[in-house]
């Protein structure tokens, strides 16, 4: 008996010194991720790469001692980047091609990073933008995040985000819950993701800190702003730089506290933006010229002015473009354990879409072989090769529309070449500002491009005529609440933020629901949030569900006014209307829809 106790007890103590070496061992921990990503923030919106104006200390030491990717690009705008983020593949595969109108929201049928992740054993967190849909089956919580603390819509004051946030003291969500919030948005982003990265430091986890900030309106606390305006930075540039600066802030809040807890070795920061600058280029208006300016602006001479123009990296465009300054953005990679640190540029070619596959073979992820990938790992450049990518060819384009068209706003890219909206061609080396269209003179490059084009064009055409539907009547999301940000609508037609709202616009547009439970349904149609307490104006609301029609009349004073309707599963198109008589009749900019049990 004796010997068998003795025998356990060494097997016991084998084991836990076995443990304990594998623990010990940096090359069998799998490393924790950090990724940060801003919205609207511009390559050069950050004074390492040349800015003499903002102030940006701390990104300045990441950039010191990073791997920086130089040539690294994204989509012209931010939830087509978000997708392809999470995805590995291209926006408009996954459904994503617009920031509102129903193609923000990502299908449910892509993996995502955070997917691939958790089923790796990491803990996972989203902290702040998702821009990927509000509503089950398509929020942050369904694809792959454990916790989730995020704001609704693309940005803070939009109109699925709580009623009159304001970037200060708001209400976000946590896990689908309001909880009511102390202080400015992108502290409490950090805030909480430094929470979760104090909770799991003892196991891989991957925080997602994607910020609103600098995203308009342009809000921050004076003591960020001020310093600006005081060195004579025009317009919305000042508090934007301030936003900025804020951010800052706290990536030395999150570099300290990656160090105070002996995890900067083993965790991969990844800082990256999202697009183009949206407000770090100022372009003066006529008023603000003497007639002498305008003249010499008129014959194409250029004009000196005192007032701080921006900096954009000597580059064309800004968000939203096709030209560079519209898609190439920073990108850093800092680990210190993989050797990722002291500085060093990178130039290839390379992208959003890249670093899933690049996560993947950096933390030996396991992932299905049916993942069909358009990114490529990027390990052979951030290792020292200089030619693994030399050869590769990589796509963008900015539709915002309801249905994409051939050629709109694109770019067809090259480590040489850029073909800009199929008759552009610019070299891209010689001519980085894209100023010379010398695509007379290479005829063979734009053959080849166009080529490339067609090819990519005609891959992603299936998901044109597709609907990325929202859930309604199911256990994990009763009621939904829906909103006009997501409204199928000719554009301009989506009121997608609370001031757009507050004006009342005569508009509408239609939803795609797929009920998931057969059943009774109420659906409520307010023109406000029901918290906002805003009456309907007096006449006749409409329903139109699938083959259903209801109609029903509004009374004075009415806050809302709902209709029952008994519903089979499957995927549907919903509209309402508010008639207020005279030929005036606006959608309900707000719709819960509750499936009675």
């Amino acid at each position: 008996m004796r010997s068998i106790l003795y025998l356990l007890t060494f097997i016991s103590t084998l084991l836990v010194s076995l443990t304990n070496c594998l623990a010990d061992d940096p090359a069998l921990v799998k490393p924790n991720i950090v990724l940060v990503i801003t919205d609207d923030q511009g390559y050069g919106d950050i004074a390492a790469h040349g800015n003499a104006k903002i102030k940006t200390p701390h990104l300045d030491q990441l950039y010191q001692k990073s791997l920086r990717l130089t040539n690294f690009h994204v989509d012209p705008t931010c939830a087509p980047t978000r997708s392809a983020l999470m995805t590995g593949r291209y926006s408009s595969r996954t459904g994503v091609w617009h920031t509102i109108m129903g193609r923000s929201l990502m299908d449910t049928n892509e993996v995502t990073l955070a997917e691939v992740l958790k089923s790796n054993g990491y803990q996972t967190g989203l902290f702040g933008k998702w821009h990927l849909g509000d509503n089950y089956p398509l929020r942050p919580q369904d694809q792959g995040f454990d916790t989730v603390v995020q704001h609704g819509g693309g940005g803070v004051g939009q109109t699925p985000d709580h009623w009159q946030n304001d970037y200060f003291d708001d209400t976000y969500l946590r896990k689908g819950n309001p909880e009511k919030f102390q202080g400015y948005c992108t502290d409490i982003w950090f805030d909480e993701a430094l929470k979760f990265i104090d909770a799991n430091k003892s196991k891989p986890f991957f925080a997602y800190i994607s910020t609103n900030a600098p995203h308009s309106p342009y809000l921050v606390d004076e003591k960020y702003s001020a310093p600006y305006t005081a060195q004579g930075i025009p317009g919305n540039m000042a508090p934007f730089y301030g936003m900025i600066t804020n951010i800052d802030d706290n990536i030395g809040r999150l570099l300290n506290r990656l160090k105070e807890r002996g995890l900067e070795e083993n965790t991969i920061l990844i800082f990256m933006t999202d697009n183009g600058t949206a407000a770090g280029v100022h372009r003066p208006k006529p008023k603000d010229l003497s007639k002498k300016q305008q003249r010499r602006l008129s014959r194409g001479k250029p004009i000196v002015l005192d007032t701080w123009l921006g900096y954009n990296a000597g580059m064309r465009g800004t968000k939203g473009s096709e030209y560079d300054g519209g898609h190439r953005v920073p990108c850093y990679f800092y680990w210190p354990q993989g050797k990722f640190s002291g500085g060093r540029d990178i130039n290839q070619l390379t992208a959003h879409i890249d670093i899933l596959p690049t996560l993947a073979e950096l933390c030996n992820l396991t992932i299905s072989s049916e993942l069909k990938l358009d990114g490529t790992s990027l390990v052979p450049i951030l290792n020292g090769s200089k030619d693994e990518l030399r050869k590769r060819t990589l796509l963008v384009h900015s539709q915002r529309i309801e249905s994409p068209e051939k050629w709109r706003k694109s770019s067809v890219m090259s480590e040489r070449w850029r073909l800009v909206n199929e008759k552009e061609l610019y070299d891209i080396q010689a001519d980085p500002g894209q100023t010379k269209n010398v695509a007379a003179d290479y005829p063979g490059v734009v053959k080849y491009l166009t080529a490339e084009y067609e090819k990519w064009w005609s891959s992603l055409t299936p998901t044109f005529d597709r609907y990325v539907a929202i859930g309604i009547g199911s256990k994990f999301e009763n009621p939904s609440h829906l909103t006009c940000h997501d409204w199928h609508a000719p554009i301009n037609q989506v009121p997608w933020n609370h001031r757009l709202i507050a004006k009342n616009p005569v508009a509408n547009g239609f939803w795609i629901v797929d009920v998931n439970e057969p059943g009774t349904y109420e659906i409520t149609l307010r023109c406000r949030p029901e918290l906002a307490y805003h009456p309907l104006k007096k006449g006749i609301a409409r329903i139109r569900l699938g083959d259903q029609k209801q109609e029903q009349k509004v009374s004075e004073g009415d806050l809302s006014t709902t209709f029952t309707l008994k519903l089979s599963r499957g995927q549907k198109k919903l509209q309402t209307w508010l008639d207020e008589g005279n030929g005036v009749s606006r959608g309900a900019f707000f719709v819960e829809i509750f499936r009675k049990e």
